[in-house]
């Protein structure tokens, strides 16, 4: 497996990204990948786990990680293979579900989280969510927004749309879907922030293959593996809260799918982000803080 790294530089022009860098490496099948992630508040605090999807990184929540650690919480937000400060193989047949799934189960084992609060959007969701049926234990809440667990039933128009675009599309520009996926217009320095892990096209297969990876007609991979962890978060009694944005057309309707399938989710005080995009967390990244300091707060 050729494994490509960003040179740090690409890095050095972002001024609103503080945090500084924590890297785990993990074995897989031979080859060594170092994954990055943020690790902000006290260690000794139950920590906020925030993952991202696609095609972002752990700047996505660049916003959100000081209301929440002002709060008194350990933040928590790792970069996954691909993405961001982590490493990049280079060939999109090196990318499954399966190993995006393994990485960032070696790496949580690795890190040893627990008492954790998830909040994931998008892959963060598809991945974070198989991390809950795997360690269940070392989940205490989970926030969900924008995202979804799917087992081969078909799919949204507008996702049909993102999978046609991302597959034709010659160049894959990731500021410039960053962009189209929230409300508000991101700043030259945001999409150039976004754009900052890939020096050129062959940084990007991650980014490129990810929306082929879901699981949505009954051929694709991994179904069976997402059928038997809904099987898990169908027992799941621990706090679960959907924050989905209202004008996002990928997963648009998908927060009543967790609302009726988990049990934990029973009676929470479910929020819909008003004019939030696809990536809420540019568009509302307050309220999120808000939603989930509330949350752990009377859920303790």
């Amino acid at each position: 497996m050729k494994v490509l790294r960003t040179p740090d530089e690409r890095f050095a022009a972002i001024k609103d990204f503080p945090f500084a860098p924590h890297y785990t490496e993990i074995n897989f099948e031979g080859t060594r990948l170092r994954l990055h992630y943020v690790d902000e508040g006290p260690r000794h605090a139950a920590p906020v786990l925030l993952m991202h999807g696609e095609p972002s990184w752990a700047y996505l929540y660049r916003k959100m990680i000081p209301g929440l650690v002002a709060a008194g919480h350990r933040v928590v937000a790792p970069d996954l293979i691909g993405f961001g400060k982590s490493d990049k193989p280079a060939a999109q047949d090196d990318y499954t579900y399966e190993r995006h799934v393994a990485w960032m189960s070696a790496w949580l084992k690795e890190v040893d989280l627990k008492g954790i609060t998830l909040f994931c959007q998008d892959w963060g969701g598809l991945i974070g969510l198989r991390l809950v049926a795997a360690f269940p234990d070392r989940f205490a809440r989970v926030v969900v927004g924008n995202t979804g667990l799917p087992t081969g039933t078909g799919w949204s128009e507008g996702f049909k749309a993102w999978l046609d675009f991302s597959q034709k599309v010659p160049e894959f520009p990731t500021g410039f879907i960053l962009d189209g996926g929230t409300k508000r217009t991101l700043s030259d320095a945001e999409k150039a922030a976004y754009d900052a892990p890939y020096p050129d096209e062959s940084y990007k297969s991650g980014a490129r293959c990810f929306p082929r990876l879901v699981p949505i007609t009954p051929e694709h991979a991994s179904v069976a593996e997402n059928i038997a962890a809904w099987k898990v978060l169908e027992q799941f009694n621990k706090p679960f809260l959907t924050a989905f944005s209202d004008s996002d057309p990928v997963t648009k309707g998908g927060d009543r799918v967790f609302q009726t399938r988990v049990p934990g989710a029973k009676g929470q005080p479910h929020v819909t982000i008003k004019d939030g995009g696809h990536f809420l967390q540019e568009d509302a990244p307050e309220e999120l803080v808000r939603v989930i300091n509330a949350f752990i707060k009377a859920n303790p």
